[in-house]
């Protein structure tokens, strides 16, 4: 047990003391250093536990050359952040992994074009190690922010290299959003719908693309006035439902692109005394429990797995690192996560 005192916290001098070694040794075990014998790393560890040692952390910095931190940098205003389920998920999947490697997390939120050049400021500082970057725009200058500031990045989401081809090295975890639209769209056809909407989320952002281009590939004769755009919102599903509806009141089935969208079009379908799914099928998409297992009737939607997504981020990230620290190790490459139809009630 830890010594137990209202004095000044340990020194490193006071832990070389106590294990009778130099203060070198102990320094070299504390902050992870090669060349310490087993013996004697074993005995600074007892002597860190006795007396209650907490590392120096600008010291270590110093002497390793990191921050034992990563910036998670989301281009999302807070309400929408803290409104979607799929932010809270994947940030817990990063926070799992990185917490398993003693790395700190700090969240970087985007409130307005003026917040790009406080992120710059502050990945450029050497506050921390690497960043993570999900639910980026087209326009987003992230990815070129985290060039100029030479740190390792990972991107949550296939990024759009509009901007800059240079980019394109960068590695990123994402699902297969494509494909799990088609097999959205498939189970509709398969269940005899003819006149299939779709609630396309952002056009400046790839799994909305994606995701659009997938009810495409099956349905490429589709009426261009079937699908509706909406911003990944509750509300903003409600409206595009409600267009649907006005332009094509004999509509039998809904894709929509992501479950917040699923469940405001339910809503307004409801509202409008249409049953579903025996007159509308409605399908999602991602699977979040908050959303699809809570609608009446149960969404039907393809799951993706956004916590496993979080977690995959943060280790290729911290491969990356470790590649920059010892130059061992091939990069990291990108990762395309499958995707599954789950069938509930509402198709």
């Amino acid at each position: 047990m830890p010594e137990q005192s209202r004095g000044p916290r340990p020194t490193l001098e006071a832990v070389a003391a106590r294990a009778g070694v130099s203060r070198a040794t102990v320094s070299r075990v504390v902050n992870g250093g090669d060349g310490v014998r087993k013996p004697l790393v074993d005995k600074v560890l007892q002597a860190v536990e006795e007396l209650g040692y907490i590392p120096n952390h600008a010291a270590r910095t110093l002497v390793t050359r990191r921050t034992g931190a990563v910036a998670v940098v989301v281009a999302e205003p807070e309400t929408r952040f803290f409104s979607d389920p799929f932010f809270s998920q994947q940030i817990r999947g990063i926070s799992k992994e990185l917490t398993a490697h003693d790395t700190q997390l700090v969240l970087l939120l985007v409130e307005g074009p003026g917040d790009f050049d406080r992120i710059a400021r502050y990945l450029a500082g050497g506050h921390v190690d690497g960043a993570l970057a999900f639910s980026l725009h087209t326009d987003d200058p992230v990815p070129a922010i985290t060039r100029r500031a030479g740190i390792p990045a990972v991107y949550g989401g296939r990024p759009s290299w509009t901007a800059d081809p240079g980019d394109q090295g960068v590695p990123y975890v994402d699902a297969d959003n494509r494909g799990g639209a088609r097999l959205a769209v498939r189970h509709l056809r398969d269940l005899g719908r003819e006149r299939i909407a779709h609630i396309a989320g952002p056009a400046d952002q790839t799994s909305a693309t994606d995701r659009l281009d997938g009810y495409r590939d099956v349905l490429p004769d589709a009426d261009p006035t079937l699908v509706a755009d909406g911003a990944f919102t509750v509300e903003s599903g409600a409206r595009a439902m409600a267009e649907l509806l006005e332009r094509h009141p004999d509509l039998d089935a809904v894709f929509a692109a992501n479950d917040l969208m699923a469940s405001g079009a339910l809503r307004v379908l409801r509202e409008r005394g249409i049953a579903v799914p025996e007159q509308v099928a409605l399908v999602g998409f991602d699977d979040m429990d908050s959303v699809a297992a809570e609608t009446d009737p149960p969404l039907t939607t393809v799951a993706q797995e956004i916590e496993g997504q979080g977690r995959l981020m943060a280790r290729l990230l911290l491969r990356a690192l470790d590649r920059d620290r010892t130059g061992d190790g091939e990069a990291p490459e990108s990762v395309i996560t499958p995707t599954t139809l789950v069938r509930r009630a509402s198709a």
